[in-house]
């Protein structure tokens, strides 16, 4: 780990990024990551996934390092919380995220969606609102086979090249998901396509969030 120290200097942008698993950040989230770190704002992102056991730690670790390449600074914190059973640790990831939160508080926070179909995913959002109530938090979506999706309420528009550049990195780093028949880039593409066609996106690809509550002043 990176320890870094979130500022408060004018044009930075402190983000903390929170997924359940290995790969939940970049499948939600890494498009609009990785257009922030192409802006001209400072961003120092702290990166944290719960559950990265065994092999899966090191390709968390070095996805991450990949996204956040064009980070002022960054941090990856990752946890041994154990798959499927996050609703019965919830003790511990709480203690867990408020160490996090006490290392320096963010300007943003992503999260998965409250609605969430996998226990894991809507449990970090529950203790993340809790955790977090006075910042602002995107809820970030992922493609199961729940066919959980809603209807999001913030987009962040990509071009064609960051959604290619964030597919690359996804093929690159998890070859532990290439298994499974939802992990695909057309999966992440079709999604991008229908998102940016809500919101007309000028090269016609987003990624969507669900913003319950933002406090604009």
């Amino acid at each position: 780990m990176n320890p870094i120290t979130f500022t408060e200097r004018v044009g930075t942008l402190n983000v903390l990024c929170i997924g359940a698993h290995s790969d939940d950040i970049e499948i939600g989230a890494g498009g609009f990551i990785l257009s922030l770190l192409e802006s001209e704002l400072i961003v120092n992102v702290r990166w944290c996934v719960l559950s990265a056991p065994g092999a899966r730690a090191t390709e968390a670790r070095q996805s991450a390092e990949d996204f956040l390449k064009g980070a002022a600074a960054h941090s990856i914190e990752l946890g041994d919380f154990e798959d499927t059973q996050f609703p019965d640790q919830r003790p511990q990831i709480k203690a867990w995220l408020a160490r996090i939160r006490d290392l320096g508080s963010p300007d943003l926070v992503l999260v998965h969606r409250a609605d969430d179909a996998h226990q894991d995913h809507r449990t970090l959002n529950e203790l993340a609102w809790n955790m977090f109530r006075d910042h602002t938090i995107l809820e970030y979506e992922v493609p199961k086979w729940d066919g959980d999706f809603g209807r999001p309420n913030a987009y962040a528009a990509l071009t064609q090249a960051v959604l290619e550049r964030k597919l690359e990195l996804l093929e690159r780093n998890f070859a532990s998901q290439r298994s499974r028949d939802w992990f695909d880039p057309e999966t992440f593409r079709g999604l991008a396509r229908l998102r940016g066609m809500e919101c007309r996106a000028p090269e016609r690809f987003a990624e969507a969030f669900s913003a319950p509550k933002i406090r604009l002043v």
